[in-house]
């Protein structure tokens, strides 16, 4: 039996070219935050998402994220969303509050909106562990995030075109 990841099928040409997808994004952790911007843009760009449709937003910190996000998308404007920023353990339960409550409230936001918003936050025991995350290319976890995204709103698009059975 394999196991890892099962790649989705290319962009079709000019399949995401009038998407309008925000990119919010944390600013705690900024030197991680921007490597993780980079990989989510560099993910749109390859997609065929054009420059126009892509717009850069910012939020306090990942407590904040669920709210920025279903902002951006009640403002009708966006198709759909890419939440991304570092949480990084420290000595205090601190983390644990905040990085559950972003992904459970993000959960909410994505169901809330039926919109795709895509989990960027890292969730990480050291600054090295989120830097590995961080590196370019497509294991970057911004591009992930954006083409989990991208992919989401693929299959949204599909499913409202379906006629009910």
């Amino acid at each position: 039996m394999k196991s890892g990841y099962h790649a989705p099928a290319a962009p079709g040409k000019k399949e995401f070219k009038d998407a309008r997808i925000a990119i919010i994004a944390t600013r705690w952790n900024v030197e991680i935050v921007d490597a993780l911007i980079t990989g989510a843009q560099q993910c749109l760009y390859d997609w065929g998402v054009a420059k126009e449709g892509v717009e850069l937003l910012r939020a306090p910190g990942a407590y904040e994220l669920p709210l920025a996000c279903s902002a951006a998308l009640e403002s009708g404007y966006f198709d759909a969303v890419i939440a991304l920023g570092a949480v990084i353990r420290g000595d205090t339960p601190h983390f644990d509050f905040v990085a559950g409550e972003c992904a459970r409230g993000l959960m909410d936001v994505q169901l809330t909106n039926s919109a795709p918003v895509g989990f960027g936050v890292l969730t990480v025991n050291s600054f090295e562990q989120a830097s590995e995350r961080a590196q370019p290319g497509s294991g970057n976890k911004g591009y992930e995030c954006a083409q989990a995204v991208l992919e989401m709103l693929r299959f949204t698009r599909e499913m409202a075109a379906e006629p009910a059975k």
